[in-house]
């Protein structure tokens, strides 16, 4: 993966990958942030993967995620918890199962803050209602 940032006056700054996506980061700790979508990125990727693989008739996915960062610099994250909510006729235990995959096995992103030392919890719900 190659990418580019570059300075586009004050407090702006655009993000390039290689494959033409692009992200505007600025004030607010907008890169902290998007690491943090990344995490609900990734792990969502993941769940819809799975729950396919294994024939559940997801019908939508969203993924709310909240963490907490400590005073000190770097402000690295220190909490994170992930809430899950699964629409569709699903079965729970395949639902806690596929979660279980991506947060122990295949988010990438979610490791590698694991790997700093943060705390990452996660939550579910499944709504049977159409989206």
């Amino acid at each position: 993966m190659k990418g580019t940032v570059k300075w586009r006056g004050n407090e702006k700054f655009e993000a390039l990958t290689e494959e033409g996506g692009k992200i505007i980061f600025g004030e607010n700790g907008i890169p902290m942030k998007t690491l943090l979508l990344s995490v609900a990125g990734c792990t969502s990727i993941d769940v819809v993967m799975i729950l396919q693989k294994m024939r559940e008739p997801i019908e939508g996915l969203e993924v709310e995620i909240s963490g907490e960062r400590r005073d000190e610099h770097p402000r690295i994250y220190t909490k994170i918890h992930l809430h899950y909510k699964i629409y569709g006729e699903v079965n729970e235990e395949k639902v806690k199962r596929a979660i279980e995959l991506s947060q122990e096995k295949y988010c990438s992103v979610g490791a590698h803050l694991k790997l700093s030392g943060a705390e990452v919890t996660y939550s579910y719900e499944i709504i049977k209602e159409k989206v």
